[in-house]
């Protein structure tokens, strides 16, 4: 007869009950293990954290870890149990939240400025929910981080692109074009001192200068599309026109400007970054989507001011290859330093649609 034949039936019961105490009682450590660990993990983790109950439009704040406290400069005490929405720096992220999930994505990302005791700076949010078993929701985590230093490294990077464009630009119209003017001269006087001795070597003479003088014309429009002068003397509007009116003689395609009523641009780096967005999608529209007609369009919303260009091409394919993607990345880049946001869709109607939205200014 062994130990559980010789047990009576309370012993066995007591028995029983006893192990699965210890088996509890260790599948309950092994989980504050796995706690502590994520808890340490998340406290001195590099990324900020910040967590919120599922509560919508405005979630109510649960946990924020000391690398969140150190790059906002909200303490624990004063941010926890109080609303998303008092958080001045994530007043981009609630708006997100606001609108909802889409359908499919398992997190939001916002990339958007924030206010601290030190200054503006750049944040990448990154927001997904939280479920339980069943699958509901219930909480927000957000984990954020600071990218400032990579942000100004991307404005230097564009003003020195900018800098060097207007310098080649001025060195075509100023250099090359006076280079090619004094050609063009030397061919119209060896043209009429040839034509009383030959015609045909005069007729020769007259066609040099000709194509010469063609040189010239599509030289000037290089120049115009790497430093706009119009930019700088008659404003963002001019330029624009100008860039449709060369994009039209170049290519051959019909490009249209339409503003009505005028919309000022008065912040320079405002207008050149806006320029430079329009001029890389019409690129685009012509280089890639083989768009017969484009239309750039500039106009005033409220306290923002829009820029879209339109184009009837074949559209956006479904994956850009990573090489051929760097004109949209620095067309992201150029609205993130202006505070605007950029879209890039496929249009209803046929083509794409790059829309550019910045706070309008004083």
């Amino acid at each position: 007869m062994n130990d559980y034949e010789r047990m009576s039936k309370a012993e066995l019961v007591q028995r029983l009950r006893a192990l699965e105490q210890l088996d509890s009682e260790r599948r309950l450590t092994e989980v504050e293990e796995q706690v502590h660990i994520t808890q340490s993990v998340v406290e001195q983790g590099f990324s900020a954290v910040l967590i919120t109950n599922a509560d919508l439009p405005d979630p109510r704040i649960v946990y924020i870890n000391p690398a969140f406290a150190k790059a906002t400069g909200y303490s624990t005490e004063k941010v926890v149990g109080r609303p998303l929405s008092s958080l001045a720096s994530l007043t981009s992220v609630q708006e997100r939240l606001r609108t909802g999930m889409p359908k499919g994505e398992r997190f939001l990302e916002e990339i958007s400025t924030y206010q601290t005791a030190g200054g503006e700076r750049w944040g990448e949010w990154r927001v997904g929910p939280v479920k339980d078993k069943r699958g509901q929701n219930t909480h927000w985590l957000i984990i954020f981080r600071d990218i400032t230093e990579r942000k100004l490294l991307e404005k230097e990077i564009l003003e020195i692109s900018d800098r060097e464009r207007q310098r080649i630009g001025q060195d075509l119209h100023d250099g090359l074009c006076q280079h090619l003017a004094g050609i063009e001269l030397m061919s119209q006087v060896l043209e009429q001192q040839l034509a009383p001795k030959s015609r045909a070597a005069a007729a020769r003479a007259g066609e040099i200068a000709r194509h010469v003088r063609e040189g010239i014309s599509q030289t000037r429009s290089l120049a115009g599309g790497l430093s706009p002068v119009t930019l700088e003397s008659e404003g963002l509007m001019s330029a624009l026109r100008e860039l449709a009116a060369s994009t039209e003689n170049m290519f051959g395609v019909k490009c249209r400007f339409a503003c009505d009523p005028p919309v000022l641009v008065r912040d320079p780096a405002v207008a050149t970054h806006l320029y430079r967005i329009a001029q890389e999608a019409v690129s685009n529209a012509i280089k890639h989507g083989e768009a017969r007609e484009v239309v750039v369009h500039l106009q005033s919303v409220g306290n923002r001011t829009g820029l879209s260009v339109r184009d009837n091409g074949v559209g956006l394919p479904k994956s850009i290859p990573k090489e051929k993607g760097m004109g949209l990345r620095i067309m992201q880049s150029r609205a993130g330093m202006i505070g605007g946001s950029l879209s890039i869709e496929k249009d209803p109607a046929g083509g794409t649609l790059v829309v550019c939205s910045v706070p309008a200014g004083p």
